[in-house]
């Protein structure tokens, strides 16, 4: 990755996403839950969140909301991790929701062989209604941003937001900011406009323009497109051999490509899982050994991962850091509830070097 000059740009990190309020039971179900903790989450959110509040980072979010008291709620807990929310776009609310409304979702986390349930009420959102030039993009990234970050679930919101994401995507490489990319796939989200199929099409599209590519192994198989030749394992994650292949054979298809990353995840339960990654540039790949992990809550984990390897390769630490960077920090955001990292810095180094668990006092 090319050296960059964070002390010159306005943010370090844009990233262009839905961002959604989330009732979480806690130990309870949904259907029998009497209270709800809630949270604000977002696939793309997510990152600019890890970067900011483990990080330190200098970050902001471009999505949109109905304004209303349920946006307005959404954008204080933005507030609470520290993004900027001067690219929120606000869009008129009808009183009932009608033509325009906030994203929500339940989420309850499973526990040993009972796996989590996600519901989703998020249709006719504000994100999901932005067009090409609702944003003044050139402006944007004139004013200095190091790094812009967006994803599959955007992508997936409406037939008008992956238009929007190219047109970002765009004006951040013509204005010399590194592009990253997330594979995310949501089925129910894909249902409407085609399925994986029509997803691929996008994917294709995007995935042309970005410097670096985020994913799990079922995203590179099946999600850009391509008839990979590299087999699947028989038994468990794929090997870093595989992964080795597997990444050429991407970076055959889309030449762009500077740095392409995957986690690596086994459930054993759904508190029980074996975790780690890899993560390959200019032919060279590097490997985060698969290590057993126990799980709170496991959504954002992924995210967190690709923050932390944002953060590794702003830095310009050699990749094997940024991976491990990444891999540590998905690792601390699921021992935490909620989407968005509770991690500390120190924490995820801490992770890094020993992993010792030993109390501190």
């Amino acid at each position: 990755m090319a050296e960059m000059d964070a002390k010159a740009a306005g943010w370090d990190c844009i990233a262009l996403g839905e961002v959604m309020l989330r009732f979480d039971p806690g130990e309870g179900r949904i259907h029998t839950a009497r209270n709800f903790a809630v949270w604000e989450g977002g696939g793309e959110y997510n990152v600019a969140r890890g970067l900011r509040r483990c990080f330190g980072l200098r970050t902001a979010v471009a999505t949109a909301f109905a304004d209303n008291s349920v946006g307005r709620l959404v954008e204080d807990l933005i507030l609470q991790g520290g993004v900027d929310t001067s690219l929120i776009r606000w869009m008129p609310y009808d009183g009932v929701g009608r033509s325009t409304r906030n994203g929500i979702y339940f989420l309850e986390r499973g526990f040993g062989h009972r796996a989590g349930v996600a519901s989703f009420d998020r249709g006719h959102t504000a994100v999901s209604q932005l067009a090409p030039g609702d944003y003044d993009w050139k402006s944007i990234f004139a004013r200095g941003v190091c790094w812009f970050h967006t994803g599959g679930i955007f992508a997936g919101l409406s037939a008008s937001t992956p238009l929007v994401a190219l047109e970002a995507i765009r004006a951040a490489r013509a204005a010399g900011t590194q592009v990253s990319y997330d594979l995310n796939y949501r089925d129910s989200l894909w249902r409407e406009f085609g399925g994986n199929e029509q997803a691929a099409r996008v994917n294709a599209q995007l995935v042309r323009e970005v410097d670096v590519l985020i994913g799990g192994e079922e995203d590179f198989r099946e999600r850009l497109g391509l008839e990979i030749r590299t087999p699947a394992a028989q038994h468990g994650p794929l090997d870093a051999a595989g992964w080795s292949a597997l990444m050429q054979e991407v970076v055959t298809a889309y030449p762009n490509l500077k740095v392409i990353a995957a986690t690596r995840r086994a459930v054993r339960s759904s508190t029980h899982h074996e975790w780690g990654g890899v993560v390959w540039s200019n032919g060279q790949l590097a490997e985060a050994p698969l290590r057993p992990i126990e799980i709170l809550d496991r959504v954002g984990g992924g995210d967190s991962f690709a923050s932390g390897l944002i953060y590794g390769l702003l830095q310009n630490k050699p990749l094997e850091w940024a991976l491990r960077c990444g891999v540590a920090h998905g690792m601390l955001t699921m021992t935490t509830p909620g989407d968005a990292s509770m991690a500390t810095l120190a924490e995820v180094k801490h992770a890094m070097a020993d992993g010792s668990v030993r109390m501190k006092r």
